[in-house]
């Protein structure tokens, strides 16, 4: 079922969650076993990330240095297929522009039709390590934009070849907003206008990047219905569990600590007490989240559930 379709036949605010796919090598054991804890709590869709390739330059005998593309972890389709059948929960596969061509993203969504994978979340996503910047494939997508075009498009019928007849998809595309603005963006109403041009291509819903003050969510909000976005907009947590969040969160992801979040967090000596100051504010937000009925409330778990299964025993 697509993820507009569960919000709509909801009475209340949703659970969802995010899990990262298993380094390579590891039994698939690992994503049970962050998922398991969470189930009680009934969610409609798990949300599956992506990380694209990187790569290594290793020497060559003449000198000269060879580049070697590398995949720390496994990709997301059948992953995506093992969580739908063993828990029969609606899986939602990262799709992002970064390492594809357009005819790789085609055989993807293929795939993902053919196994039934009714939703997407449709990314640019980040520039690899090695690169200052974000660089395209040659043959793929520049902008999420873009990817979304094409999603829409496959959902009509229109294939990159026209030699031979295939179904129209039907998925279901949600893409990403940014309460506090995306980090390239000139400011909050550039960032929105890339967004609505996203919502205008054929994104069916939004789901925000993590935010600690939930007023810059309502805000965000807001400022995206006046602009004329009015599809579901869902907000995205993630607990706070160590001392290395405190400063990589706010470096990494571009958001800041609300002052009475801050004066907290400066208290805390040692991971533990982090964590415990991180479910407290996620049972805050969450509270007051679910009150003002946001549509789904969607967890950034990292693939280790014990914080947010703290704040959703609270919550849900």
């Amino acid at each position: 079922m697509k993820v507009t379709e569960h919000i709509a036949k909801s009475k209340g605010t949703l659970f969802s969650f995010e899990i990262l796919p298993p380094l390579k090598g590891t039994n698939i054991q690992s994503i049970y076993d962050g998922i398991d804890p969470l189930m009680e709590f009934k969610p409609k869709f798990i949300n599956v990330t992506y990380h694209r390739e990187e790569y290594i330059y290793k020497e060559r005998e003449n000198g000269l240095l060879e580049k070697i593309a590398i995949r720390k972890r496994p990709g997301t389709v059948g992953i995506c297929a093992a969580i739908m059948n063993k828990y029969r929960v609606d899986a939602v596969p990262h799709l992002i522009c970064g390492g594809f061509s357009k005819e790789e993203t085609e055989n993807a969504l293929i795939d993902l039709h053919f196994l039934g994978i009714d939703n997407v979340l449709a990314l640019r996503g980040d520039s690899i390590k090695t690169e200052n910047v974000f660089k395209p494939h040659i043959e793929g997508h520049a902008y999420a934009v873009n990817l979304i075009e094409q999603i829409s498009k496959m959902n009509k019928g229109k294939y990159m070849s026209e030699d031979y007849n295939l179904d129209p998809t039907d998925i279901c595309i949600g893409t990403a907003g940014y309460p506090e603005k995306h980090f390239e963006a000139m400011n909050l109403s550039t960032d929105l206008m890339y967004l609505k041009q996203k919502v205008d291509a054929g994104a069916d819903y939004i789901v925000t990047q993590m935010f600690f003050d939930n007023q810059k969510y309502f805000h965000f909000v807001k400022e995206c219905r006046n602009m004329g976005i009015n599809v579901p907009i869902i907000p995205g947590l993630k607990p706070i569990k160590s001392l290395q969040h405190i400063t990589f969160l706010p470096k990494f992801f571009h958001v800041d600590f609300p002052e009475e979040l801050s004066k907290e967090l400066v208290k805390c000596k040692d991971n533990a007490s982090v964590t415990k100051v991180g479910i407290e504010w996620g049972i805050h937000q969450s509270k007051e989240l679910k009150q003002n009925n946001v549509p789904c409330i969607h967890y950034y778990t990292m693939s280790t559930s014990s914080s947010v299964k703290a704040i959703a025993s609270q919550v849900f």
